[in-house]
């Protein structure tokens, strides 16, 4: 059974109201993983007919993968068809968890911080490695490991020392030990994953929640207290921020760790590791040492 771990009629309400309400530069992250991307489709040889850019709440992972030159055609995909005033709508509108693309449609298939909101995401790569043609390419990027692991301390300190119990306010993340293995379960082969930890600073924790709402990035989660969040708990969360994350300055820290993944659909042309006992020189050989017997 599928757990149901991210409430997904709330995340797509709230990404639809951050394209509406979102200051300049909330989307500084979006961003950031928009030209990681690009970067690692430039080292890609080859070009691709249609890729899939699925990524949100603003085109630019689908812009990125266009600028790239990769691609002879780009599909933007999404979760929501426009926001409130029809400004940045998707070519597509999806559900993550439920990819409405034929087997072998796309060549080349990108998200940026959009999967880690799934709630069956080893189903969600087995879609996308379906959808992709044989030789296909898939490169995504998470928020990932121990991503605001500052925030969660806090907020749990707060609500154990105010209600004596917990409500769950930061997602659950996945490592990048963990991906390598879910990419080869869903088919790929040669696939990578490696991870980039970032920190960033903020004024006070507030600003810091007030940024991750305005990226339609507040607590997803289905089993998250229901109600408005009193603001002596929030006073008491942001106070233990302050005093365990500060810097001298009085700027607070944020973890953020992007883990970015990449997998090819199996084809003829792909390198294959050689057979066991195929080798044509041996190890100690090869090292110029002399090898000794057990």
């Amino acid at each position: 059974m599928i757990p149901h771990v991210f409430d997904r009629s709330l995340l797509k309400a709230r990404r639809r109201k951050a394209i509406a309400e979102a200051p300049a530069g909330a989307d500084f992250l979006l961003d950031l993983v928009a030209d990681d991307l690009a970067e690692r489709l430039a080292t890609v040889s080859r070009t691709f007919d249609l890729a899939v850019a699925i990524g949100g709440p603003t085109d630019a992972i689908a812009r990125a993968v266009a600028q790239s030159g990769k691609a002879a055609r780009t599909v933007r995909a999404d979760v929501f068809a426009a926001g409130p005033d029809g400004a940045h709508p998707a070519e597509v509108v999806i559900d993550d968890e439920a990819l409405p693309f034929a087997d072998g449609s796309a060549d080349l298939v990108v998200s940026g911080l959009s999967l880690q909101w799934v709630n069956d995401l080893p189903g969600a790569l087995i879609q996308i490695r379906r959808m992709l043609k044989p030789d296909g390419l898939f490169l995504a990027t998470f928020a990932g490991g121990d991503s605001l692991t500052e925030l969660r301390q806090a907020w749990l300190a707060a609500e154990a020392e105010r209600s004596g119990g917990v409500s769950p306010r930061v997602a659950p993340f996945a490592e990048v030990r963990d991906l390598g293995g879910l990419l080869q379960r869903a088919g790929f082969a040669l696939p990578v994953a490696d991870q980039d930890r970032l920190t960033l600073r903020y004024r006070t924790p507030f600003h810091l929640m007030r940024e991750l709402a305005a990226m339609g990035a507040g607590n997803p989660l289905a089993e998250r207290r229901r109600g408005l969040t009193g603001p002596g708990l929030m006073a008491r969360a942001a106070d233990l921020y302050q005093e365990a994350h500060a810097d001298p300055d009085g700027r607070v820290r944020a973890t953020l760790t992007l883990v970015s993944v990449s997998g090819w659909v199996p084809h003829e042309s792909q390198q294959k590791p050689l057979k066991p006992g195929s080798a044509k020189m041996r190890l100690a050989d090869a090292l110029k040492t002399t090898e000794n017997p057990l």
